[in-house]
């Protein structure tokens, strides 16, 4: 057995700012920015729609969510907007993976006029995975009046990002995907227009060079059978 080793080391007290001014920093490095204090709230749940319930859309809110493994983020997504009544101009979601629940989810939003455009980040190795069942499915149900599109790349991502015609900026971002993993997961939702912002352009850079509906042309009303197979086969 090896017995416990009791060291003393002398660490000096370094005053970090002379530090930097002492070794000529000054223009290389800057005092990180002192974030604002928010309430704590903390909060355990394992349904989504509980969940919802809880939350109140006000400016400047920040909630940070531990959830149980039968929580499914996308039921969350959906009854949040839908219990604060939010009209959104823009919901962005990237997520490695999704269901077909998820998709009914969704076309809930923007069939009900919640959401004026609706943009979907997927890995692309999900994508390849679901070629020719869920993708198409998407497509059938979530390509509506030309507000939709969806993206396929390299990311791993777990974020969903919404704008209110009231101007609120709304990030949610953590380690959930948009179904139910049966693991405990955690994200938080923040009110936050320099966070909004900031993974904006990240996430519009990827669908612009990753995007797979081409809106110049003009979708049928219903695309099935064999043109939708053959588009899906290209």
């Amino acid at each position: 057995m090896i017995e416990e080793l009791n060291i003393d080391i002398d660490i000096p007290d370094i005053d970090f700012d002379m530090a930097i001014a002492d070794n000529g920093f000054d223009n290389r490095y800057k005092r990180a920015k002192v974030a604002k204090e928010l309430p704590g709230n903390k909060i355990k749940y394992s349904n989504a729609l509980k969940l919802a319930k809880g939350i109140k859309l006000d400016k400047g809110i920040r909630y940070n969510c531990i959830v149980a493994g039968n929580f499914i983020f996308g039921d969350f997504i959906e009854a949040f907007i839908v219990n604060n009544n939010a009209k959104c101009k823009r919901l962005t979601i990237s997520t490695l993976s999704l269901d077909q629940n998820n998709v009914d989810s969704l076309f809930n939003l923007i069939s009900g006029q919640f959401v004026d455009e609706l943009n979907l980040i997927l890995s692309d190795y999900f994508y390849a995975h679901e070629r020719k069942s869920l993708i198409p499915y998407i497509y059938d149900k979530l390509d509506i009046d030309n507000r939709f599109q969806l993206a396929s790349a390299g990311s791993h991502t777990k974020i969903a990002m919404f704008e209110t015609l009231g101007g609120k900026k709304v990030v949610i971002h953590g380690s959930a995907n948009l179904r139910s993993s049966s693991n405990i997961e955690q994200f938080v939702i923040e009110e936050n227009t320099e966070l909004y912002d900031f993974w904006m352009e990240y996430h519009m850079n990827i669908i612009q060079e990753y995007k797979t509906i081409n809106k110049e042309v003009k979708r049928n009303k219903s695309l099935r059978g064999q043109k939708l197979w053959d588009i899906i086969n290209k």
